[in-house]
């Protein structure tokens, strides 16, 4: 019912995640009412990211330039190299501001079922840079499920022998929960990280 142009990008912003067919014909109408100058910039950025955007080749973040911003900070923590799945992560940690070291994205999370083993993942990479890099502590900052289980007790285990501190970020009971409504994972994990009320 759609004319041919409209439809594709009805399909286009239906690849998005999230979008539904509705909000994906919503998102195409209010495009159609963008003025030129407008829609030029919105296709313009959308190339400019797909032909400028790289991986960092040290820590895989997301750069425009040979290394990232933060690979590049010489003021950074050298000590410290905080383990991520996703580079998206890195931007939460930094809008945090109490994080100052380095980061390392891995390719995955290990899940055997999925065909996803140790060897998927770069952690070979991973574990030469912590050789080269002299770090002190690892803090593994992965999901809490049984693949991030699986990667941090694999992390930690091929970092055996090295004189470096393996950390994970805390897990449990976000603030504001009814404890009735927590999985049965989260609720272990929140008992096991159990600290002293200072």
């Amino acid at each position: 019912m759609y004319p041919n142009s409209l439809k594709n990008l009805i399909e286009s912003f239906k690849l998005l995640p999230g979008i539904g067919e509705k909000t994906a014909e919503r998102l195409a109408f209010f495009m159609l009412d963008l003025d030129e100058e407008k829609a030029d910039f919105f296709v313009d950025s959308i190339k400019e990211v797909k032909s400028k955007i790289k991986k960092c080749p040290i820590c895989s973040n997301i750069t425009e330039d040979e290394i990232c911003s933060i690979c590049a900070n010489e003021n950074r923590n050298k000590d410290l190299l905080c383990v991520l799945e996703d580079k998206k992560n890195i931007f939460l940690f930094e809008k945090l501001g109490s994080y100052n070291g380095y980061y390392h994205v891995i390719d995955n999370l290990i899940a055997p079922l999925d065909g996803i083993n140790p060897e998927d993942i770069g952690l070979e990479k991973l574990l030469k840079r912590i050789k080269d890099g002299n770090f002190k502590e690892v803090i593994i900052a992965v999901k809490p499920s049984i693949e991030g289980e699986t990667t941090s007790l694999y992390i930690k285990k091929i970092l055996e022998g090295l004189d470096i501190k393996v950390t994970r970020i805390a897990s449990g009971i976000p603030i504001g929960a009814d404890i009735e409504y927590i999985d049965s994972i989260t609720l272990e994990r929140a008992l096991t990280d159990r600290k002293e009320i200072e």
